[in-house]
């Protein structure tokens, strides 16, 4: 089920999510059009030519709600720690950011998913899990 979604203008090739912390230096890119951490996610995305559009999701009590695009390619499935139970999204220049309560803090099962892996990906969608749901 959607439970938010915002777009976002990026000016660099990156879009961060995860905890409302800093994102560690260490958490490097590269080529891959995703790379994460114990806490972030680092998504390739098309900076510079549009929104980037960002839905979040966690899974349907009604079969019937919308869920995630199934098409999209899945880069990020793992667990993300939230330390305050929020999940951030935005910018590597944190000029835009988004910030939503997805639970109480701890460990949250997340997959991200992009339209286009690599350059192109001017769309994501998050699937946040609590795992002791």
């Amino acid at each position: 089920m959607q439970i938010a979604g915002v777009d976002i203008y990026v000016n660099h090739p990156v879009l961060h999510l995860g905890a409302t912390d800093w994102v560690p230096l260490s958490l490097a890119l590269d080529t891959a059009p995703a790379a994460s951490c114990d806490t972030h996610v680092a998504v390739r995305v098309r900076p510079q030519r549009g929104l980037i559009k960002v839905r979040l999701f966690t899974p349907p009590d009604d079969p019937q709600a919308e869920g995630p695009n199934p098409e999209f390619a899945t880069v990020f499935d793992g667990p993300l720690l939230l330390p305050d139970g929020r999940i951030a999204v935005g910018d590597i220049e944190q000029l835009t950011r988004f910030v939503y309560r997805v639970g109480d803090r701890g460990q949250f099962n997340v997959r991200v998913a992009v339209n286009t892996p690599g350059p192109d990906a001017s769309a994501i969608d998050i699937v946040v899990t609590n795992p002791s749901n």
